[in-house]
């Protein structure tokens, strides 16, 4: 058993469900090379192609804070911290990290962090 409470067998399933999310985000990597296109385009085509291509970036840096934060959990894995909150140092439970094994945080430490992140878009909402 780690430092952490979590068994050697709880050890590996985790870093095979963190490889297998990897993998998949890797290979969908490819969606942004789908959409480049070097020929004329109609000028009636071109909002279509700009919202594809919008909506595919989005989704790319989507994909590209998810990988991230699966290479966070993966050397968590390592170090033997692993299944800790990063906000209270308590054990996050199983059922969390078999649906997020990315997860760096507990239920409530989580949803403290979007609510003061909630209102500090309210208090200063950005300039435009």
């Amino acid at each position: 058993m780690s430092k952490t409470g979590v068994s050697a067998r709880q050890m590996n399933f985790y870093r095979r469900l963190l490889l297998e999310v990897k993998q998949e985000l890797l290979a969908s990597g490819a969606r942004l090379e789908s959409l480049t296109s070097v020929e004329p385009v109609a000028e009636d085509d071109l909002a279509p192609i700009s919202h594809d291509e919008f909506v595919t970036l989005e989704l790319n840096g989507l994909d590209y804070e998810k990988l991230r934060m699966v290479d966070e959990a993966l050397d968590r894995l390592a170090a033997g911290d692993y299944g800790v909150c990063l906000g209270c140092e308590r054990r996050i439970p199983g059922k969390r990290l078999r649906a997020l094994p990315w997860a760096r945080y507990c239920v409530e430490c989580q949803e403290r962090l979007a609510a003061e992140r909630e209102e500090s878009r309210r208090v200063s909402p950005g300039i435009f």
